[in-house]
């Protein structure tokens, strides 16, 4: 499988610590030390969760090596959507004219990108599609609680795509090697960990430090592990795109991994938690640092409780793995 094409979209509005000072007291030293984060961005009223994945899927287009309406699947990919019946996937269908493809919604908390990746390739395997469009976005400010002292300070907005093939149009396309997701609702709290429990109440996470424990373990651990599935070890990787949420778990997965922090990509300190676009947006944006030959994974953990590994390879395969 081949990501032939991404683009994203991040809000013009950058929200910084120092609004959370006036408004509960968290100062911009607290917020910072314990999240990394130092300011968040927030979309506007203009900028809806359906016009920020069509700036997307725009900017994506523009490098795509084929027509955008042969696209035969469109998923996707959150856990705000702004309406669940007439989805984003099927709204952007309807904008770029792509009429022969099978559209859904797919929503796994923070993993909802990885977990869509995976049912692309596993549509491409069964001959059920060919081509795909995978929009990944979170709106997280039509549902976060900026007087909620305990997260109302982690969440901005952003959306991303992601044209995939299930074959090679160019020797400078990337590869993906391998994708998994784990279900993980039966550890710790699980399900109550994080919630948006509509319509009673917004995006709350009442066992932050239960979420920090296992996002530390399992990011770690299915480095390690998809890494070893496709004959690498840690030292192979070129980049690691660890999931957005906090950069004090960042810092301790690359510990345990014994990962240079130079290698470790982040967007984090200013753009704050954007929910399950963060690493699929971290790579779109570094698209132009990677170079032919390197070999990245992202790696993801997300309330529920649920995870997933992607391990690329940018251009052509090299070697003999």
């Amino acid at each position: 499988m081949f990501i032939n094409s991404t683009g994203f979209y991040v809000p013009e509005t950058s929200i910084p610590n120092s609004y959370f000072t006036e408004l509960n007291g968290l100062s911009d030293d607290w917020i910072y030390q314990r999240t990394g984060i130092r300011a968040r961005v927030r979309a506007s009223e203009k900028e809806t969760l359906n016009y920020m994945c069509q700036q997307a899927v725009e900017m994506a287009a523009e490098k795509l090596p084929y027509g955008i309406t042969t696209v035969d699947l469109i998923i996707f990919a959150s856990y705000t959507p702004s309406d669940t019946v007439g989805t984003t996937g099927h709204w952007i269908q309807r904008e770029f004219g792509i009429e022969n493809a099978k559209v859904f919604y797919i929503s796994s908390a923070c993993s909802s990108g990885m977990n869509a990746i995976e049912a692309v390739s596993a549509y491409f395997s069964a001959g059920l599609a060919k081509r795909a469009l995978l929009i990944c976005a979170d709106r997280n400010s039509s549902f976060s609680d900026d007087t909620d002292s305990v997260a109302g300070h982690l969440w901005g907005d952003a959306a991303v795509a992601y044209f995939l093939s299930g074959e090679r149009y160019n020797d400078s396309e990337t590869e993906v090697l391998d994708i998994m997701t784990q279900g993980l609702g039966h550890i710790g709290q699980g399900p109550e960990a994080v919630k948006l429990n509509l319509p009673h109440g917004g995006i709350q996470m009442p066992f932050g430090k239960d979420v920090f424990t296992y996002a530390c373990t399992y990011i770690a651990q299915n480095t390690e592990k998809i890494l070893a599935d496709n004959g690498y070890e840690v030292k192979d990787l070129s980049y690691f795109i660890g999931h957005q949420a906090n950069m004090r778990i960042l810092k301790n997965v690359a510990h345990r991994l014994g990962l240079p922090e130079k290698k470790s990509l982040s967007n984090i300190e200013r753009m704050g938690n954007t929910g399950s676009a963060s690493a699929l947006l971290v790579f779109a944006m570094n698209d132009s640092r990677f170079e032919s030959g390197d070999l990245v994974c992202m790696s993801v953990f997300g309330g529920g409780y649920s995870a997933g590994a992607c391990l690329i390879l940018i251009g052509k395969r090299t070697d003999s793995v």
